[in-house]
């Protein structure tokens, strides 16, 4: 771990205490979990406490970890967030863990970065994930009347209707799926003589 990096490490363990859950380094990042009752609460200070001032949200992405292998599977879903301190010249990613399967729900960060309003809709639509006070948590990617989500370790691969824009009726209908399931077999192409080299 560089110098930079387990200086923040020693900071974040001081300010946050047992709060921080798990904390890793690899390939030169570092990885703080913390808990869903905490997350707000630290978002806050990661932003505002000098020796952070992590002010920008880079990325938030949505985790199913149901089909993980080696990992501690106690809860499915999970966020990730990639931050940005300019001032510090640091990065750090936070990760916070769904704490029910069945419905997950996490604050909504976009009151703390802005930049997390469209990231935040992402997860819901694709994972399924709640943000309790997003100011506009709706579809952003899958049309309104989609059924599911995509993203989930257990959606299926294939579907049973299709939609498509019809220019008679002026808007998008659905149908049964046109396209037969098939099996893609791998086609080899060799040449004739292929393997014979030096053989006389």
């Amino acid at each position: 771990m560089s110098e930079k990096l387990e200086h923040l490490s020693k900071a974040l363990a001081e300010k946050f205490g047992e709060k921080i859950l798990k904390s890793t380094s690899s390939r030169g990042e570092l990885t703080v979990e913390v808990s869903a009752a905490n997350y707000l609460p630290i978002a806050y200070a990661l932003r505002d406490e000098p020796a952070f001032r992590f002010e920008q949200l880079v990325d938030l992405t949505g985790l199913d970890y149901s089909t993980f292998a080696g990992h501690d599977c106690s809860s499915r879903f999970a966020v990730a967030v990639h931050l940005l301190s300019v001032s510090n010249n640091l990065r750090l990613r936070l990760r916070v863990r769904a704490d029910d399967d069945s419905f997950p729900m996490l604050d909504s960060v976009c009151q703390v970065w802005p930049s997390a309003n469209w990231f935040e809709r992402e997860a819901f639509d694709l994972f399924g994930i709640v943000f309790g006070g997003h100011p506009d948590l709706r579809r952003i990617l899958t049309d309104y009347g989609f059924v599911g989500y995509p993203f989930r370790k257990d959606f299926p691969v294939t579907g049973y209707v299709e939609m498509r824009y019809d220019q008679e009726q002026g808007r998008v209908v659905y149908q049964s799926v046109t396209i037969e399931p098939r099996e893609n077999t791998p086609r080899i192409v060799r040449d004739e003589n292929y393997g014979n080299a030096g053989r006389g």
